[in-house]
């Protein structure tokens, strides 16, 4: 038996097909902060946010495969605080800003305080505090 290599250091990175492409780029680097990181051309961007990287691909052309059954299915994706206070905040921002929210702000059974809300494609976006991965120094300070 192959001895499985080390642990991967985590997903950093997530691409989106998205038929909003300027509006879904305006909500994560104006609205969520992130970083453009590369533009290889009009129908593609690279975003940067930390330690994370999330590819927007314009919607053109999108690849199907012709068993259903195997077609990719996403449920969201998930913007990480350092605060469990940050998420209300995040709420009430998105919120004036006319983002689609889905979800109030709650605080879940192992502790984690989140809410939902769509991107303009309709990605559905989950902003989250999560205990076992705040980071301790940021969680402690403004």
């Amino acid at each position: 038996m192959i001895e499985r290599p080390p642990a991967t250091i985590g997903m950093r990175h997530v691409a989106l097909f998205v038929d909003q492409f300027e509006r879904c780029e305006r909500f994560y680097v104006e609205l969520l902060g992130m970083d453009v990181e590369w533009r290889p051309d009009q129908d593609n961007v690279y975003l940067s946010g930390g330690s994370d990287n999330l590819a927007l691909h314009r919607a053109v052309n999108v690849p199907v495969d012709q068993n259903k059954d195997q077609q990719q299915r996403l449920d969201h994706i998930g913007f990480m605080l350092a605060r469990i206070d940050h998420v209300d905040l995040w709420h009430q921002f998105l919120l004036d800003d006319g983002v689609n929210i889905l979800t109030q702000p709650r605080t879940h059974r192992d502790g984690a305080r989140s809410f939902y809300c769509l991107d303009p494609s309709g990605t559905r976006v989950q902003i989250i505090w999560h205990p076992p991965l705040a980071p301790v120094e940021l969680a402690s300070t403004d």
